[in-house]
């Protein structure tokens, strides 16, 4: 059974001197249990999708279910089953950690038992029980966003929408939130995921989309993308190469002041050897979905769309 389905979903904004096509009939469908990320640029579309897929926001054309409920025609039967983290949400301020979940597991209908048992063991999984106690103001910005993914996994709903859900997190609690993502749709949740880093992406999601000006480039698996570079490594040169030298080697980039090449196994030691040589420092690695995002978008996630 699909989760989620949507048909031609378009989303145009009306300024005073002109109009921006968010989303152009975007066509998407995410099966039931599914880990699915949603990778794009700034402004690409990712967040006006979920907006819309969420009862947040009304398409200017085109149609989204949630397990065959229209989300435009009945959001109210869609509400509960869903949970979202906003891009950049904030906590309460004057709540603690604990108090975040207990009272939206509340609002959500859970029980006071529930949703104190449920608080508890979202607050052990996620690295927050130090913390619990604590009010939101005083904490970091990123056990902020820490304790905002906290209060969405623990509803348990049947479809998560996760808006950037590790933003400012060191990569240690950016771990920790991945493990319990996991939990999440191992137990049945539907995931859907956007994200800026590839990474993470690469690690959490079973399948991705890449979106571009609010059209979907690309749907399948990390590994059948970078499949599509038909290149094994990753040589990346601090200094000391031209990038026209080493065009016959592979594909070429020049990002920061180094030049990154993508090429066959079979080249490495000549060009290791000639590194050396130059004195230039050579970095070497399986080519990553950095990469092949990069070769299908023409530029970098980092950049604004």
């Amino acid at each position: 059974m699909e989760a989620l389905v949507a048909q031609k979903v378009t989303k145009r904004y009306k300024g005073r001197h002109r109009e921006t096509l968010a989303l152009d009939a975007v066509d998407l469908s995410i099966a039931k249990g599914r880990l699915f990320a949603f990778l794009g640029r700034n402004g690409a579309g990712k967040t006006t999708f979920i907006k819309i897929a969420s009862t947040l926001l009304a398409p200017t054309s085109g149609r989204v279910e949630l397990f065959g409920r229209d989300v435009v025609a009945d959001p109210a039967a869609v509400r509960p089953l869903i949970a979202v983290v906003p891009q950049e949400g904030k906590p309460f301020y004057h709540m603690t950690p604990r108090e975040h979940i207990v009272e939206y597991l509340r609002v959500r209908g859970a029980s006071g038992e529930t949703a104190k048992s449920r608080a508890d063991g979202m607050l052990e999984a996620m690295g927050l029980n130090e913390y619990k106690d604590e009010v939101s103001y005083r904490l970091s910005g990123g056990l902020q966003q820490r304790t905002m993914v906290a209060m969405i996994l623990a509803t348990q709903a049947p479809f998560l929408f996760l808006d950037e859900p590790t933003l400012g997190m060191d990569p240690f609690a950016r771990r920790q939130v991945w493990k319990v993502i996991r939990r999440a749709a191992q137990a049945g949740s539907t995931v859907l995921l956007t994200t800026h880093y590839l990474d993470e992406a690469e690690q959490l999601s079973e399948e991705l989309a890449v979106i571009e000006s609010g059209r979907v480039l690309y749907r399948g698996t990390a590994e059948a993308l970078k499949s599509t570079l038909g290149r094994e490594v990753r040589l990346r040169f601090s200094r000391g190469f031209t990038a026209p030298e080493l065009q016959p080697y592979g594909r070429v980039f020049e990002e920061r002041g180094a030049v990154t090449l993508l090429t066959m196994r079979k080249d490495v030691r000549e060009l290791t050897e000639l590194a050396l040589e130059r004195g230039s420092e050579i970095t070497v690695g399986p080519v990553t979905l950095e990469e092949a995002f990069l070769e299908l978008v023409g530029r970098g996630i980092e950049e604004d769309a």
